[in-house]
C-alpha cells in the first residue's frame, strides 16, 4: 500500500473531492445494508402470516428509495473520484513533459524514445487506476465489508458470523503472496513494453534504411521477438493476476459453506430464524465483491506502485543545465570569446576539445572546419548551453553565457544543426516555427534568403504542403534550406550554419552564402564546413584537429601558410576536378 503514501501529495490537493467521495461510498455502502434485512423481516412475517398489503407497500417503498439513492450517490463519488484521478494523469503528464524540455542532450543519449513515451503513456495509465479504481476499491471494500460484518454479528448471529470469517486470513496470506509476485512480473512487462514501443518508433522511423538496405524480414522478425517478449511478460502478469479470483470464490465458497451447515444447526435449536438465515446468507453474498475488491485492490496497487517507482525514478532525474537565481534577462549581443581549456563529454575519458581560444568580434563571420569528429559541433553546443562541466569559460558580450538566463540565451541563436528536424505539419508552420504568428510575408521572404521559394512554390500546395514526419517527402537539399529559413526568420544575434550547406549543390551555396552576406550586416554569423567553399569569404577561418586548434586566419593567410588548410583545400580542388571528368 505504499503507492497510497506516495500519492499522499496529491489526495491532499483533492482533498475535498475525495473526502466527499469516500463520505458518499460510506452511505452507499450502509444503503446496501437494507435490502437483505427488509428480505429476512418478509420471509418471517410470511412464514408467520403476519405480511398485509401495507406493511409489503412500506417494505417496497423503502427499497426503492434506498435503490433510486444508491443511484445517485454512485453517479457523484464516480465524479469525485476518478475525476480527480485522471487530473492527476493529467498533472504528472504536464510535469513529465516539462522535465523533459529541461533535460540535457545527455538526458536523451541515456533513454530511449519509445521508453520515455511509455512513461508518459502506460505507466501514467496504471497510476491513474490507483489514485481512482484503487481508492475505490480500498474504501468500499472496507466499508462494505465492515458494515455488512457488523449487521452479521449484531443484528442477527455473532457466532455464525465468526465460523463465517474462519476462512478469511487464508485469503488475506494468499493475496498477499500474489501480490509480492504480481509486483515484480509488473515491473519486468512495462520494461518490455517500454522496449517494444522504442523498437516501434525507431523501425518506423528509420523505415527508408530498412528498406534501402532489404532489411524488412528481418526488422519485422526482430520486432516478432520483442512482441512475443512482451506477450510472455505479460502472461507471467496474468498468470499471477488470474489466481486472485479464484482463490477468493474458494474462500467465499467455504465461508458459505460454513454459515448453512451451522446456520441450520442455529435454526434448528431455535437460536436463529428461517429469515434470519436468509438476512445472513445474503449479507454473505455482498461479502462477496468486497473480497474480490481486496483481490483486485492488490492488482491495482502493485501495477501503481511499480509505475509510479518508474515515473518518480525518471522525475528525480536532475537537470544538468541550471540558471543562476539572478541570471541576466537581457538578450546577450557583442563578441563571443571562448576559453575552454578542456572538455570531455559525460562517461567519456578522451577530451573533445582542448585549448580553445577564439575571439569572435560582433558582427564577423566565422568558419569553422576539420574532419569528422574534430570537435567542430561541440564548441556550437557550449555555446548553447546543451552541455557543461569544460574547464574554463565561453564569454558574450563581456558576461560569461551562464550568467544568462537560458530563454534570453538561447534566443540569441539561430541555430541549423546537422540533423534537420521538421515537424509533421506545412512548409509554412515549419518556417515560422519560433513565431507561428507571423506575417506570411516574411516568412516567403526568409524562403528567399534561403534560396527555397521557388522550390516550395512548384510543390502543388505550396506552403500548405505537408512534409510529413521529420520531413520525409524532402530532399536533404530541401530540408537543409527550410531549416535554414526558419533560423533566419528569427533575425537572430548569432547564426549557427551547422554543416547546413553539405546537401545543396556548389551553385545553391554561394547563392546563400551571397544572401546572407548582405542581410546580416551587423551581426554574427559562424559556419562549421566540411566544404571549404562554404567558408572562404569568412573574417576568420579556425582549422581543427583532434579537438585542438592547428590554425586560424583569412582564406588567404592560411593558404600562404601551405599547412593544413591548403592540404584540405587543394585535396578538394582536386576531387572536384575528378567529378567533373577532369
Amino acid at each position: 500500500m505504499r503507492v497510497f503514501l506516495d500519492l499522499k501529495w496529491f489526495f491532499i490537493q483533492e482533498r475535498k473531492s475525495y473526502l466527499t467521495g469516500i463520505v458518499i461510498l460510506l452511505f452507499v455502502a450502509l444503503l446496501q445494508l437494507i435490502p437483505p434485512k427488509i428480505v429476512g423481516i418478509v420471509v418471517d412475517n410470511v412464514k408467520n402470516n403476519n405480511l398485509t398489503a401495507d406493511q409489503l407497500m412500506k417494505w417496497m417503498v423503502i427499497l426503492m428509495g434506498s435503490a433510486v439513492s444508491m443511484y445517485g450517490l454512485r453517479y457523484v463519488w464516480r465524479i469525485m473520484i476518478f475525476g480527480s484521478a485522471t487530473k492527476l494523469s493529467r498533472l504528472l503528464r504536464n510535469r513529465l513533459y516539462r522535465h523533459f524540455t529541461k533535460m540535457s542532450p545527455s538526458f536523451y543519449q541515456k533513454k530511449r524514445v519509445g521508453d520515455l513515451i511509455a512513461h508518459a503513456s502506460n505507466d501514467l495509465q496504471a497510476i491513474q487506476q490507483t489514485a481512482g479504481s484503487g481508492v475505490l476499491t480500498l474504501v468500499d471494500s472496507l466499508a462494505t465489508g465492515g458494515f455488512v460484518i457488523i449487521a452479521m454479528a449484531f443484528t442477527i448471529s455473532w457466532k455464525l458470523t465468526l465460523i463465517a470469517l474462519i476462512p478469511m486470513p487464508f485469503m488475506a496470506l494468499l493475496t498477499n503472496y500474489y501480490g509480492t509476485l504480481l509486483h515484480k512480473r509488473f515491473n519486468k512487462a512495462q520494461e518490455a513494453f517500454s522496449s517494444l514501443n522504442d523498437k516501434t518508433q525507431e523501425s518506423v522511423s528509420g523505415i527508408k534504411v530498412v528498406k534501402t538496405f532489404g532489411q524488412e524480414k528481418e526488422d519485422i522478425e526482430s520486432f516478432k521477438k520483442e512482441s512475443s517478449d512482451v506477450v510472455e511478460k505479460n502472461m507471467a502478469v496474468a498468470r499471477v493476476d488470474s489466481l486472485f479470483d479464484p482463490t477468493i470464490s474458494i474462500i467465499v465458497g467455504l465461508s458459505f459453506l460454513l454459515s448453512i451447515v451451522f446456520g441450520s444447526r442455529l435454526v434448528v435449536n431455535g437460536e436463529l430464524t428461517i429469515g434470519q438465515l436468509i438476512s445472513f446468507t445474503t449479507y454473505l453474498g455482498l461479502l462477496i465483491w468486497p473480497m474480490l475488491a481486496f483481490g483486485w485492490l492488490f492488482n491495482i496497487v502493485e501495477r501503481g506502485r511499480a509505475s509510479y517507482d518508474r515515473v518518480a525514478s525518471l522525475l528525480s532525474e536532475e537537470v544538468e543545465i541550471k540558471e543562476e537565481e539572478d541570471a541576466i534577462p537581457a538578450i546577450p549581443a557583442g563578441d563571443i570569446e571562448y576559453r575552454v581549456n578542456m572538455f570531455n563529454y559525460p562517461a567519456e575519458e578522451k577530451s573533445s576539445l582542448k585549448n580553445i581560444h577564439i575571439m569572435i568580434e560582433k558582427g564577423s563571420t566565422v568558419g569553422i572546419v576539420g574532419k569528422t569528429g574534430s570537435g567542430k559541433t561541440t564548441l556550437l553546443r557550449l555555446l548553447l548551453r546543451e552541455f557543461e562541466g569544460y574547464e574554463g569559460e565561453i564569454l558574450m558580450a563581456g558576461h560569461s553565457i551562464k550568467e544568462y538566463k537560458l530563454s534570453a540565451l538561447r534566443e540569441a541563436f539561430g541555430y541549423v544543426p546537422q540533423d534537420h528536424f521538421l515537424f509533421s505539419t506545412t512548409i509554412f508552420d515549419n518556417i515560422a516555427f519560433a513565431n507561428p504568428q507571423i506575417d506570411r510575408c516574411r516568412v516567403e521572404e526568409a524562403a528567399r534568403l534561403a534560396h527555397i521559394h521557388d522550390d516550395i512554390k512548384d510543390f502543388t500546395f505550396g506552403y500548405e504542403t505537408i512534409v510529413g514526419e521529420r520531413g520525409v517527402s524532402l530532399s536533404g537539399g530541401q530540408k537543409q534550406r527550410i531549416s535554414i529559413a526558419r533560423a533566419l526568420l528569427m533575425d537572430p544575434e548569432v547564426l549557427l550554419l551547422d554543416d547546413s550547406l553539405s546537401a545543396v549543390d556548389a551553385k545553391t551555396e554561394e547563392a546563400i552564402l551571397s544572401s546572407l552576406r548582405k542581410n546580416r550586416n551587423g551581426k554574427t554569423t559562424i559556419i562549421t564546413a566540411h566544404r571549404l567553399s562554404a567558408i572562404q569569404h569568412a573574417d576568420l577561418i579556425v582549422v581543427l584537429d583532434e579537438g585542438k586548434i592547428v590554425e586560424r586566419g583569412t582564406h588567404a593567410e592560411l593558404m600562404a601558410n601551405k599547412g593544413k588548410y591548403r592540404e584540405m583545400y587543394i585535396r578538394q580542388q582536386l576531387e572536384e576536378l575528378v567529378e567533373h571528368g577532369g
